[in-house]
């Protein structure tokens, strides 16, 4: 048991650093070509789709590795620990990024909002505009435990899923 355990911890190490790189370079991606700030649908699906298709990955070459046999148990280990790893990275990354490879990414990220919310609200005065604007700087470390917590949401439900999906004992013990 000690050694499947260990054999977890491993694959979610695998491959939590190969979600958290394919996370860093496709936001690397998303500056060079000017859509950093993009609030679209698609770069949020992309980017669950990356942490989803790796914590399948992480799963399916885990069971492979274990001679085709995969508990639930492991499954999940193995997901969410894909999951907690990809989300440090990106926690890390982030914090990088707002602070240091864009150091005025909180006041751009604020002008956008404040543009945004002008058009889809005309009747706001300028106060309650900047009331706003002042709020949600106010929140802006709310993104860190908020990756932590989507991630491993994300990485729990794929995992059970796909964990009920690979599932196979060995019906010898």
């Amino acid at each position: 048991m000690e050694e499947t355990q260990a054999r977890t911890g491993k694959s979610s190490w695998t491959y939590g650093l190969l979600a958290g790189t394919i996370g860093i370079v496709f936001t690397l991606m998303l500056m060079r070509v000017d859509m950093l700030y993009d609030q679209s649908m698609g770069k949020t699906i992309m980017g669950i789709a990356i942490l989803i298709m790796v914590v399948v990955l992480a799963i399916f070459n885990f069971k492979k590795e274990n001679k085709g046999l995969l508990t639930l148990r492991e499954a999940l280990k193995v997901g969410v620990g894909t999951a907690l790893v990809a989300a440090i990275i990106s926690v890390v990354f982030t914090y990088i990024l707002t602070n240091f490879m864009v150091p005025d990414f909180w006041e751009k990220t604020a002008e956008i909002s404040r543009v945004t919310l002008k058009e889809q609200n005309p009747r706001l005065t300028a106060e309650q505009l900047e009331n706003a604007i002042e709020m949600q700087g106010k929140f802006a470390w709310i993104t860190y435990p908020a990756i932590l917590i989507f991630n491993i949401f994300v990485g729990l439900i794929t995992s059970l899923l796909a964990g009920l999906v690979l599932k196979k004992t060995d019906t010898l013990n």
